[in-house]
């Protein structure tokens, strides 16, 4: 409901903007006998109309696109950032209701010391921005100095000037509070900074929404996630817990070679989830103790594609689901299910198949014992460049073997 009330508010922004463009031009070519200084006036309105399409493009894009890459901390200090461009505000703060705590904090903030964020604590009621929250409406004060209400926490000349608090709301109840300064420059706010701060600040409030909403579902992805690696666990007992194992050290080795948080967590997912298609295995021949048969081997080559076909319905495990059908390819192009070779395959389905070889090499398996170390590590080495990529086995040994000493690896 909120992707649609937030796709909404942007098309009729955008065709308000169009039929605006087209009156501009249209006074434009009118005489400047006839049309004195309308003509600036319009130019001045349309100027104010497009900074402010500006800004709830802005806003609607992190909703829509950057949701789930983009932190909460973020997204309040771009509305304020925005907010502040829009009226030409030098100063300013955006205020979150603490729920467990009873109070209002600073969670952005435009040109205020560190000092003043860590102690400021507003509780609802308290001082215009309290009031502001309290009452779900827009307070402007023209004379902080002179106003008992207003709470000073900003300084001796900060206070002199003309102060505005607009209240964030969600379905008509307050979340929190955007407070910003008039510039000295300006004897007021106008009707168009008040009415566009209110716009901004509802389209704010509808992408909030959806970032919240965003974060519910993928916690809830990854709590599915965490039970499938289980039952892929429990379905093959030799392997332990070799899912958990697999998931903590890709993370590692991902933020190793640089990639980005994003991706960083698919492949999390996909190390938790690389043998998923191994719940539609025969048992038997998943804990044969002996070697398979070529036609038993071709049965358990069908696991990466039936992960595959098991994850990519679901939307949000896309990225996952082609690391999952990718992770026994070799690096040589002679592996399956498609014989991709080198670059063609995903980073993160060669991250996997690095770490799913070592932590199978290094595990008792129904028809051998587990390799020593030394063993390990030389059959790994010995395949980089064949079935492995050969930069990913040389920063994961450096992983392995304590030798990584920066934040990431070069």
């Amino acid at each position: 409901m909120t992707y649609i009330l937030s796709a909404v508010i942007v098309a009729l922004l955008i065709v308000m903007s169009l039929l605006l463009k087209k009156l501009y031009a249209a006074r434009l070519e009118t005489p400047a006998k006839e049309s004195g200084d309308s003509g600036a006036a319009l130019k001045i309105t349309w100027s104010k109309f497009d900074e402010l399409l500006t800004s709830l493009l802005t806003i609607h894009e992190i909703g829509t696109v950057n949701a789930g890459s983009i932190k909460k901390e973020e997204f309040y200090q771009t509305v304020l950032e925005c907010a502040g461009d829009l009226i030409h505000s030098p100063r300013g703060s955006l205020m979150v209701f603490d729920q467990a705590a009873g109070n209002l904090k600073i969670v952005a903030s435009k040109n205020i010391s560190r000092e003043v964020i860590e102690s400021t604590v507003i509780k609802p009621g308290e001082g215009i921005a309290g009031r502001a929250f309290q009452t779900g409406e827009t307070i402007f004060v023209t004379d902080p100095q002179q106003n008992t209400q207003y709470k000073n926490f900003l300084g001796k000349e900060e206070q002199k000037d003309p102060f505005i608090a607009v209240p964030l709301k969600v379905k008509d109840k307050p979340f929190g509070v955007l407070n910003l300064h008039l510039s000295r420059e300006k004897e007021s706010f106008t009707d168009y900074d008040l009415k566009f701060l209110t716009l901004l600040a509802g389209e704010s409030a509808v992408t909030l929404e959806n970032i919240k909403l965003y974060e519910s579902i993928e916690n809830f992805y990854l709590e599915m996630v965490q039970t499938l690696a289980r039952v892929i666990d429990a379905k093959d007992a030799y392997t332990g817990d070799h899912a958990g194992r697999a998931r903590q050290k890709a993370r590692k080795l991902a933020e190793m070679l640089n990639m980005p948080e994003q991706m960083i967590r698919y492949v999390e997912y996909a190390a938790l989830l690389h043998d998923i298609g191994k719940i539609g295995i025969d048992g038997a021949i998943l804990a044969k103790p002996g070697r398979l048969t070529p036609e038993e081997y071709n049965e358990i080559k069908k696991h990466p594609s039936i992960g595959y076909q098991i994850l990519s319905p679901i939307h949000f495990l896309g990225p996952v689901a082609q690391m999952v059908l990718y992770h026994q390819e070799w690096y040589n192009g002679m592996g399956y299910p498609e014989g991709l070779k080198g670059e063609e395959i995903p980073l993160g389905a060669r991250i996997v198949a690095t770490i799913d070889a070592w932590d199978a090499m290094m595990s008792d398996r129904p028809y051998r014992k587990a390799l020593s170390r030394e063993q390990a590590e030389g059959e790994l080495t010995k395949g980089a460049g064949r079935q492995f990529d050969p930069k990913v086995v040389e920063t994961f040994m450096l992983l392995e073997n304590g030798q990584w000493q920066g934040d990431k690896a070069t």
